[in-house]
């Protein structure tokens, strides 16, 4: 790039119009350059994406980046090259602007590479499927490494800013003799970042929580959408978004119902009058959990579970591909189960029994037929 000026029609021509030629030329050359390379990218990435590093993912979010960074570089090459009579005033100026140019491009360069290693990731991962286990841990593993990397590199290219300029290093030799003591004020002013921010690796070597995953927090069910390294947001039934700090998943109780498997059990109680036929109510469990389209054909059961004062208690069990369908299941079981029983067994239906043992003398102007009525309206279902 610097040879440019050698060039002899440039070398004729007077500082100033020599440098914008130069400039233009540098310039020039690194735009197309980047749309050479980048527009062969492009052909490849709609005709064959399986050719490209990452399927054409890293084609595309590193186009802008790379741009910025090429012609930075090329103003940087050029800059020695400024006429002297403006070298010794602007160049210091104008090479600190450039180096922190091209810093920040840098590290937006490498975000968006990671960046598109995750979507790579997650365009190969099929997380519609009914046990999505492995997937669901990878693309948790994958997300949290990528806000870690990133927050690793935006620091490490503030400090490379930094140490640029010779008076914060002065600072910063002298910081390093008491830096035991910045370091435990600095722990206890962010204590609870820090915390936050140590769950979350933790989060992402052990994952007792992954994204997509069914929980119970704070009394409600919800499903996990989102985890940074210092908070976790999950999703409600009603879509509602609960925002919880991710040290809460390490220090509190919470239920995780897709932990080892997608595979969730619903448990539906039904509570009866004495006189209910269980065998019936079994067999007839079995062919409205048998003929659902939640039910994913692994199991059922139907087990009476208590003997009360009032009634019986029996519970269906049964297994359902994953926490929706399970809901949705034990919805239908319900609802047809209790069209059942008022069609076919009325008289199981729980019902208040009243029981006058000298029914004759409480009711002596009702006669015969009246003592039977009378029994009738007390022992009637409520």
């Amino acid at each position: 790039m610097i040879e440019l000026f050698q060039i002899a029609p440039l070398a004729a021509l007077e500082p100033w119009p020599a440098f914008a030629v130069g400039l233009g030329l540098a310039l020039g050359g690194a735009l197309l350059l980047h749309a050479v390379v980048y527009g062969s990218l492009h052909r490849i990435r709609r005709t064959a994406p399986e050719r490209l590093p990452l399927r054409g993912h890293l084609v595309l979010q590193t186009e802008g980046p790379a741009r910025w960074t090429l012609a930075l570089l090329a103003l940087r090459l050029v800059l020695p090259q400024l006429p002297p009579e403006a070298a010794e005033a602007t160049a210091p100026h104008l090479a600190t602007a450039l180096y922190i140019s091209i810093v920040l491009a840098s590290a937006w360069l490498i975000m968006r590479s990671v960046k598109a290693v995750r979507m790579s990731l997650g365009d190969r991962l099929d997380l519609q499927k009914a046990d999505n286990l492995s997937e669901r841990r990878i693309l948790t593993q994958v997300g949290l490494l990528q806000r870690l990397i990133n927050v690793v590199v935006i620091v490490v290219a503030l400090a490379a800013i930094l140490l640029h300029f010779e008076s914060v290093r002065r600072i910063g030799a002298g910081l390093l003799a008491s830096a035991g003591v910045a370091g435990i004020v600095l722990g206890f002013a962010a204590q609870r970042v820090l915390g936050n921010l140590f769950a979350g690796i933790q989060i992402a070597i052990t994952q007792p929580i992954r994204v997509d995953d069914v929980v119970v927090v704070e009394g409600e069910w919800a499903r996990v959408e989102e985890i940074t390294l210092t908070y976790v947001v999950v999703r409600i039934w009603d879509l509602r978004r609960l925002v919880l700090p991710i040290s809460y998943f390490i220090e509190t109780p919470f239920q995780n119902w897709t932990r080892s498997s997608s595979q969730v059990i619903g448990t539906v109680y039904l509570r009866t009058d004495y006189t209910v036929p269980v065998e019936d109510v079994r067999e007839a469990v079995g062919r409205i959990v048998g003929g659902s389209e939640h039910f994913d054909g692994e199991t059922w059961r139907l087990h009476v579970t208590d003997l009360g004062e009032r009634g019986v208690e029996m519970r269906a069990l049964m297994t359902a591909s994953n926490a929706d369908h399970a809901w949705e299941l034990r919805c239908e079981v319900r609802e047809k189960l209790l069209a059942w029983l008022r069609e076919t067994h009325p008289e199981a239906l729980p019902r208040t029994r009243v029981v006058f043992p000298d029914a004759d003398a409480h009711l002596p102007h009702l006669g015969g037929d009246g003592v039977e009525a009378g029994r009738a309206v007390f022992e009637r279902g409520r």
